[in-house]
């Protein structure tokens, strides 16, 4: 698919995400992130860039051209275990597109270096970012990330003060080393996810982010509320709602991406058939409501989605009808 529409610059994009953009102009931005994968990935750094600066902007007085010039050198300068950085979109300079680029290189040395955790003058970080693949980092303390493809992760060469800090875009798996005196908090789209040792999975796309737990205990903050997640539960925060319940989940659905498995107990048939639509691309929808919520116990592992259906369809004695248009099930 490919985008002949008006052109899509940054102007644009925050008339878009402050809600002024035209009705013609919001359907060129979305027939625009539809386009392409790549389209979607600009779009969300773009996002990531104003939903950062407008936390930072709320919560501190900052010396913006100070922290530029710090975090510019600190990313053009943190020595051969760096991940290359990707090119930075180049800001026009409409004030409030200025505003939202300066604070989105004071976002993230801001948030690494608030409380006098860190001695600016000392500390670099790492960029990494995972591309159009899966990526494995360890961090300084050992912890282990799994990274989705087209994510990013920003940290400190060092965890030298109170807290460990890392900040993030995308998806990834973490295996996080455990220390009590140390608490590891991640960023991420306007969202705080603290914890001190445990294992868990962190979404966030289209502006929603998403966290389970694996193992351990986690604490997610947004705004004013928090919640404490135990092992299979999950919680959805959105721009509309905010932070929502929590709510149990059923089997391991959400990193395939790192074990390569998908693992049902008692889940509901929508909740796979919205995983196997994200995992193999496809387009599988439900066409008769009575069996949406029709639990499966099975595992899948680095099974073809012909494979996988084969196993739905003997399972709930349904039909699996393929068209122009995707798969139906019913």
């Amino acid at each position: 698919m490919s985008y002949t529409g008006m052109p899509i610059d940054d102007d644009l994009l925050v008339k878009y995400l402050v809600g002024e953009a035209t009705p013609a102009e919001v359907e060129a931005i979305q027939n625009w992130i539809a386009a392409s994968p790549a389209n979607r990935q600009e779009y969300d750094n773009f996002k990531l860039i104003w939903d950062e600066s407008q936390y930072i902007a709320s919560t501190k007085n900052l010396d913006e051209d100070a922290s530029y010039f710090r975090l510019q050198k600190r990313l053009n300068n943190t020595g051969p275990a760096t991940a290359k950085p990707a090119p930075v979109r180049k800001m026009k300079a409409s004030w409030w597109v200025g505003i939202a680029a300066s604070l989105l290189l004071v976002c993230t040395v801001t948030w690494l270096t608030i409380s006098h955790y860190y001695d600016n003058r000392n500390i670099a970080f790492i960029k990494v970012e995972s591309e159009a693949k899966t990526r494995e980092q360890t961090l300084p303390d050992g912890s282990i990330v799994t990274m989705n493809s087209h994510s990013t992760l920003i940290y400190p060469e060092k965890f030298t003060g109170k807290i460990r800090p890392v900040t993030m875009l995308g998806e990834a798996f973490f295996k996080v080393t455990p220390d009590k005196t140390k608490p590891f908090i991640i960023r991420v789209n306007g969202v705080t996810v603290r914890v001190v040792g445990t294992s868990f999975n962190v979404k966030s796309r289209d502006g929603k982010t998403q966290v389970i737990v694996e193992t351990g205990i986690v604490n997610v903050s947004e705004k004013n509320k928090n919640v404490n997640l135990n092992p299979g539960e999950k919680v959805l925060v959105t721009g509309k709602d905010g932070l929502q319940a929590k709510e149990s989940i059923k089997g391991r659905l959400y990193n395939y991406y790192a074990t390569h498995e998908l693992l049902c107990d008692e889940t509901p048939l929508n909740e796979l058939v919205g995983s196997l639509n994200e995992v193999y691309g496809a387009h599988i929808v439900i066409g008769n409501k009575a069996i949406a919520n029709l639990p499966i116990t099975t595992v899948f592992k680095d099974q073809s989605l012909d494979q996988v259906l084969v196993v739905i369809s003997e399972t709930f004695k349904i039909k699996v009808e393929r068209g122009k248009k995707g798969i139906v099930l019913k």
